[in-house]
């Protein structure tokens, strides 16, 4: 009983591996890093997938590419560095503009607030 379940399971899992094409790597350039850490790597597949990247001391830029199945060419860019991963696409989702101006009342009350907090700041350095 167990051994039909577990078939079952893995044949379940592995699905219909014949739909998976064979992709094959046709350029990959790697310079192993160096003392200052700089390194450098370029991978193309004949997929169309593509990856370049590089950097020294930690920090990163480079970009990767790949074919949709409706056959356009997404491309994203990115900077790895002090400032955290920063990815640059046309794929990735952006902020909605926030859907109305934001009152007057509201900009005074959010200046008044300001003004209070650095009175305080101000008062608080004052007594140390």
């Amino acid at each position: 009983m167990y051994t039909v379940l577990v078939l079952l399971l893995v044949g379940a899992a592995l699905g219909d591996l014949s739909s998976y094409e064979s992709v094959e790597v046709l350029r990959d350039e790697r310079v192993a890093p160096h003392d200052n850490g700089a390194h450098n790597m370029h991978l193309e597949l004949s997929n169309g997938v593509e990856l370049h990247m590089g950097g020294e001391d930690g920090n990163m830029i480079g970009s990767y590419s790949y074919v949709m199945d409706d056959g356009s060419v997404v491309q994203l860019k990115f900077v790895a560095d002090e400032g955290g991963f920063q990815p640059e696409s046309s794929i990735l989702p952006v902020a909605p503009a926030f859907p109305h101006p934001i009152p007057k009342f509201v900009m005074d009350q959010i200046e008044f607030a300001e003004r209070q907090r650095a009175l305080r700041a101000r008062n608080d350095s004052d007594e140390e």
